[in-house]
């Protein structure tokens, strides 16, 4: 419901500049389905390998949870697709596109990486806790960064949602890493992926997650400047 709200409050205010959704990325459809499903796949690939990889390090396993259903998973998913669009419209809808009019690309997505770090820390209730929000800031801000990069190099929010959804989706429906409870699989023992310590936590839960926004960047980078060179 608040993805509507907030989608129609921008078509609103893109009407009264006599522009359209288009003008966020709601155009082209075959190329935005190839985005799409581009990014959904490449973001859930990163997050089976961390949950997998994991469990090899610590010695614990995953089992499938025999009361998740389809009504379960149709929860799950409206749960964190709502999620995942109400957090694009507002730091890479048309906030996103204005900040880069005005400020240019590089601060206009800058800003956004920052804000969208600083959210986490209020969202994860890590606000005051020092190294938690240290931590947080530098997944989270570093995730928007790529995200932000993403909207700015293909002229489209279809992008980052569908990163954003591929990573939230398998985090938090697939591997019950997150607020809403135990999903399609749970670890065994319960501690699970908290079982991680020293320099494989620090590989497992920092460096390989920051791995997708390195690759993602460094692919539209060298995608956008090959097609301005042919073109």
């Amino acid at each position: 419901m608040i993805g509507i709200i907030l989608l129609t409050i921008t078509w609103l205010l893109l009407r009264f500049e006599g522009r359209s959704l288009s003008a966020i990325g709601f155009n082209q459809p075959l190329k935005r389905t190839q985005e799409f499903f581009a990014g959904l796949c490449i973001a859930a690939s990163f997050a089976v390998a961390q949950f997998t990889l994991a469990a090899e390090v610590a010695d614990f396993s995953w089992k499938i949870n025999s009361n998740f259903g389809l009504n379960e998973f149709a929860n799950s998913f409206r749960w964190v697709f709502n999620s995942v669009i109400y957090e694009e419209l507002i730091f890479r809808g048309y906030l996103l596109y204005k900040l880069i009019q005005w400020l240019g690309p590089r601060t206009g997505v800058a800003l956004s990486s920052i804000s969208f770090g600083i959210y986490h820390w209020f969202s994860y209730e890590v606000f005051g806790h020092w190294m938690s929000m240290i931590f947080v800031f530098i997944m989270t801000a570093t995730f928007g960064l790529m995200l932000a990069y993403a909207f700015y190099k293909t002229r489209s929010i279809i992008l980052p949602i569908a990163l954003h959804l591929g990573w939230n989706l398998v985090t938090l429906t697939v591997f019950s890493n997150g607020s809403i409870g135990s999903q399609l699989l749970y670890s065994v023992p319960e501690e699970g992926i908290k079982l991680l310590s020293g320099y494989s936590a620090l590989m497992i839960n920092l460096l390989l997650p920051l791995c997708l926004p390195v690759l993602v960047l460094i692919a539209l980078k060298t995608i956008y400047l090959k097609g301005r060179k042919s073109s």
